[in-house]
Parts: C-alpha cells; structure tokens; sequence
C-alpha cells in the first residue's frame, strides 16, 4: 500500500525540470510566512525562483474585507487574479513553496474549491529544486493573460458554525495540523489575541508528520494512513482539517487526498478565529 491513489498530484522535481518548457505546464511560488517570522516572501521569490514561475500571494488573493488572515477570496477576485497570473483553463499548475511543504498545499487546495483540478504539489519544493542544482531566475515573468472558470465548491469548505454544530453531532472529525505543544496549549500562539488548545473532540497531527523530516518530501501512502490511524482518526469518516490560519490544514487535506481519501474538507477560518476570545468552546 506504498503507492498513492493519486500520483498525478505529486510530482518530483525531476519531473518538472523534463517539462519546465511545456506550453500546458505553469509554476506557482505559493511560498508563505507567518507575520511573526519576519521574512517577505514577495522579496525572496523576487531573488530567486524557479524559471517561469509566478508568485501566488496569499495575503493579497483573499477575502481583504474581513478581519482574519487570507480567507478564501470571492470567486471573481479568484478569476481575475489568476487572469493576471496567466493561470487558466487548460494549464497543469505547479505549486511549490520555500519551506518545502508548508503554503504550497494550501494554493493547491485553493484552486481545486474554485474548480481547477489539474493542479500538482511539487514534492519537497524550492529546498529541493536548489539542493539537486537546478535552475534558479530573478527575472520577472510577464504573462499572458488566460481565462479560468472559476466555480466554488462549499463541499470542501467549513465555517465556524458548521464546526460548532459538528461538536454537538460528530458527523465529521475533525483533525488539527498544528504543533502538539500548541495543540495542547503548551505553546503560545503565534496568532496574537487567541486563547490556547484545540477545537473540543478533535484529533492531532502535525503536519510535519506527514513529511521525510531531512527532504520535506511526503511519506509513503501507508505511514500517512498509519499516522492519521495512529491519532485515532476513522478513514472511512469525513475529515475536516484545521490548523493556525488554513494553511497547514491544507497538508493534511492534501496527505489525505494522496491515500485516496476525498470526503475532507477544510476549516478555512481555523484557530485564527476560533481562538479569538468569545464563545467557542475550547480544550484543555
């Protein structure tokens, strides 16, 4: 059961450096920092980045209007964004990140809700790319605009109520991809003004778990269903994931639909909301 049920959605950097120059393929830097780490990673894919890439950013292609951090933007704001970007109907998208895995699953994520499903995570991202000697740009690309269709599916996303109502119910699991320390409320949140713990009855794994801790590159299909088994999740339930902000989740949503799990969602607002003071029920 090492083989994963979706293959097409993970492809190495060995793969893509045989088709950097295919008209059909695109690259994506989806490359993210928390406020609190102080890097800007505009600036960084600025200096370098894989050649062709755009930057995706963030911050920037979401809902603007609310208060907490890159809420899924509107359908409009998606299309318009991507029309600017050159990313469109009929392009293999490649995503990656400067961590290795951290952001890049959550652009992933982001594209399939809006309805764009050739879409792939590059396995162990920029950190590899680099390592093996491949090339690099500061060179700015300059696009051709291209159509998408943008069209939202609210099947892959949960709102603060509908997790509030889940706890009562447990229709779904619910599993946060945080740190355990933070998970358990032994560690402060980077998020300023939210409380510590975790979602009343949910499960824990760290996304990191899912990773090779050296190359950053996704385990093998049966060790990430032996550690989502292994925290007490049902594979055979529905999943929603969360985490700090929506980022991390998504490589859990992402872990999950690599072993052929489809029945997940993502708690877009995550622990940047539910964390706030107020209401909601929170453990220990």
């Amino acid at each position: 059961m090492n083989s994963y049920a979706h293959p097409e959605s993970l492809v190495s950097t060995a793969w893509l450096a045989e088709r950097l120059n295919s008209p059909d393929i695109r690259v994506v830097d989806a490359t993210y920092y928390l406020p609190v780490q102080g890097k800007n990673a505009r600036a960084e894919y600025g200096a370098r980045h894989i050649p062709g890439a755009v930057f995706f950013d963030i911050d920037e292609i979401a809902d603007t209007s609310v208060p907490l951090p890159h809420m899924l933007p509107s359908p409009e704001k998606f299309s318009a964004r991507m029309r600017k970007l050159g990313l469109g109907d009929g392009n293999k998208i490649v995503v990656y990140d400067a961590h290795g895995m951290m952001s890049a699953a959550r652009v992933w994520w982001t594209f399939r809700v809006f309805g764009h499903r050739d879409v792939a995570v590059l396995d162990g991202g920029l950190p590899k790319w680099i390592a093996e000697g491949r090339p690099v740009e500061e060179d700015l690309p300059h696009p051709r605009e291209r159509h998408l269709t943008a069209r939202f599916n609210n099947l892959m996303v949960r709102d603060k109520e509908q997790v509030r109502a889940n706890i009562a119910s447990k229709r779904e699991q619910l599993v946060d991809a945080r740190s355990a320390g933070r998970f358990q409320g032994q560690e402060s949140e980077p998020w300023p003004g939210r409380r510590s713990g975790h979602i009343p009855g949910s499960f824990n794994v760290p996304y990191t778990d899912l990773l090779d801790p050296a190359a950053k590159t996704f385990l093998p299909a049966d060790r990430i269903r032996a550690r989502f088994q292994q925290a007490g999740v049902d594979l055979g339930k529905p999943i929603v994931c969360s985490c700090g902000s929506g980022i991390t989740a998504c490589v859990l949503a992402f872990a999950l639909h690599l072993i052929g799990d489809e029945n997940v969602a993502v708690y877009d607002g995550s622990w940047s909301e539910w964390g706030l003071p107020g209401d909601t029920p929170v453990e220990p």
